[in-house]
């Protein structure tokens, strides 16, 4: 149930584009094309069975997990409430 002048639905349709969001920025970051047959982080080689795996590989798996281990900013905030916007 929508509160105020918001639709029926409102608040599930803000969770569905928060989603989707999400799944295209994923899409966005996920590499194409050919691999790199060696890491463009530190110059190892990359292993054919991680080439074959992942299309576009451009990373060794020690220098992806260092990149995937930093924080990630999302940058949207559809929340309504004041606090929410301070953080």
């Amino acid at each position: 149930m929508a509160g105020g002048w918001a639709p029926d639905g409102a608040v599930q349709d803000q969770i569905d584009d928060t989603v989707m969001d999400g799944v295209l920025r994923a899409r966005a970051q996920m590499p194409s094309g050919g691999a790199e047959t060696h890491c463009r982080e530190c110059g190892e080689e990359i292993p054919e069975a991680r080439r074959r795996v992942l299309p576009g590989v451009r990373t060794c798996v020690e220098c992806q997990s260092v990149r995937d281990a930093r924080p990630v900013s999302f940058g949207f905030n559809r929340r309504g409430s004041k606090d929410s916007q301070l953080k």
